[in-house]
């Protein structure tokens, strides 16, 4: 009997050694287990004395956001336990392990912006990224969105829009349908680490949300005979860019001084920016020449004998624009105010091999060069957008399937479907001075004309669509000096005309 007290005194004995000759309770006893990212800390006695502790000694960071609380990292979880093991770490000894391991929150919100498909340029696409912005306040990202719209709304319009008092269109005019953000956008009340980035005020996020970063934007000194359009493109940059950036300039006009500092930054909208309007204009219609030969009369004589003149049409259009550029034009109606009167001409000397029939009406404009639509809307214009260069011109209005004219003389050198990625259904001609003239997106089995074959000015070649990569029914003309896409360099069409 006296061996196995013994015994049960060494193993008693044996058992405080190792525990430290703590103590065991008698009583069960609530605690709460400390876990940081999936691994326990060790356990304290009250959860909320660990809180209040956090935010007693994260003072710095209660002046720095100007937030009442700090609280613990959003990966540390605490479970409620029952023990009789009376180790239990201080609120002090957790703090030190926290402090150094993972970075304490406030409250605040998460703005998540899904990310969406935009066409860059024909034949490329973007995808914008999905992100997560935070704030102390949802009102800073209101405030910042609103600021965003205004950079590429007409703020008197966007006005008049919000307050439902825009003027009535009595003759030509425009006026906005609808403002939306394509992207989905949602907002949460939540934690927020502090070592994430947190806009604290409306003027950093605006900027953010236009150019995509909150640092300086890259500056250019005017230099004697700078314009606004020279600027923009020797910087990679469009107009409509560099009126956003430099808000001071009512337009491309506007008068620049030697030794002026503007802003060249290329734009990166967070979001899209839709804006549907409803627009009245009066556009041009180009009349039709008609060519008769005389034998009786010497070679290479012209001799008009009606002179044409241009027609003029009311045309009332859906316009839908992205960050300010226009992406898409639907015609709604057309009213006739004048009939064009076609010209026709007397040439001397024995007919041409072309005789029209076979290709629909011939229209011309003064000049050498003709142009390549039924209507004139040009939705975007040669030159950079969002720092890449769009080498052509997009006429949009003229409604799907209108036809599409050879814009001069020459030789179709393409006439297919994708030659080039991206164009769609298109014709490449080749002229006599050395230029070249590319006409994508036509509509599905609307080419008119085959490789090989010899167009006129005027000459219907196609009908408008929207194949390829096109965002809506529109053309992408373009004027190149040598092959395009094969060595060759693109110019601005309108330099043509």
């Amino acid at each position: 009997m006296k061996k196995k007290s013994l015994i049960f005194i060494i193993l008693l004995l044996a058992c405080f050694i190792s525990t430290g000759f703590k103590k065991l309770s008698t009583e069960p006893q609530t605690v709460y287990r400390i876990y940081l990212e999936g691994k326990s800390l060790g356990i304290i006695k009250s959860d909320k004395e660990l809180e209040n502790y956090i935010d007693k000694q994260q003072k710095h960071l209660k002046n720095k956001y100007d937030v009442d609380k700090i609280y613990a990292p959003d990966t540390l979880d605490v479970k409620k336990e029952v023990t009789y093991n009376e180790d239990i770490s201080s609120v002090e000894e957790i703090y030190k392990k926290i402090e150094d391991k993972a970075p304490f929150t406030v409250d605040g919100y998460a703005i998540k912006i899904k990310g969406v498909k935009n066409t860059v340029n024909e034949g490329k696409t973007k995808k914008t990224k999905d992100q997560t912005i935070y704030v102390l306040d949802k009102k800073i990202f209101t405030d910042a969105v609103d600021n965003t719209i205004k950079s590429f709304i007409d703020q008197d319009k966007y006005k008049q829009y919000k307050n439902d008092s825009q003027p009535e269109i009595k003759d030509t005019g425009s006026i906005i349908e609808n403002v939306y953000i394509q992207n989905n956008i949602s907002i949460k009340k939540q934690k927020i680490p502090v070592n994430e980035k947190i806009y604290m005020d409306t003027v950093a996020l605006s900027k953010y949300l236009l150019f995509g970063t909150t640092k300086e934007q890259q500056k250019y000194t005017v230099q004697d005979g700078d314009t606004i359009s020279d600027i923009s493109f020797n910087n990679k940059i469009s107009t409509e860019e560099f009126l956003i950036a430099n808000d001071s300039f009512q337009d491309t006009n506007a008068l620049l001084y030697p030794g002026e500092e503007v802003t060249i930054g290329v734009l990166n909208p967070q979001f899209n920016l839709v804006e549907e309007d409803h627009t009245v204009i009066k556009e041009e219609k180009n009349f039709e020449t008609e060519t008769t030969y005389d034998n009786s009369k010497p070679i290479g004589s012209i001799d008009i004998t009606q002179k044409g003149v241009k027609g003029e049409n009311k045309v009332t259009q859906k316009v839908q624009k992205i960050n300010g550029e226009i992406v898409n034009i639907v015609p709604v109606a057309t009213e006739v105010i004048t009939e064009p009167i076609k010209e026709i001409i007397v040439k001397g000397g024995k007919e041409s091999n072309y005789s029209g029939g076979g290709y629909g009406s011939v229209v011309a404009t003064s000049g050498q060069w003709g142009w390549p639509a039924s209507c004139s809307s040009i939705s975007s214009g040669f030159g950079y957008r969002w720092g890449s260069l769009h080498d052509g011109m997009d006429i949009r209005g003229c409604g799907y399937g209108s036809n599409i004219f050879a814009a001069g003389d020459g030789t179709v050198v393409e006439s297919g479907v994708g030659f080039i990625w991206g164009i769609g259904e298109g014709v490449v001609i080749k002229h006599p001075n050395g230029y070249y003239t590319m006409y994508a997106h036509m509509c599905s089995g609307c080419r008119r004309v085959a490789t090989g074959a010899h167009v006129v000015k005027g000459q219907v070649i196609g009908g408008m669509g929207q194949t390829g990569n096109a965002y809506g029914v529109h053309l992408h003309f373009s004027l190149w000096t040598g092959y395009p896409y094969r060595g060759g360099q693109p110019i601005n069409p309108m330099s043509l005309y």
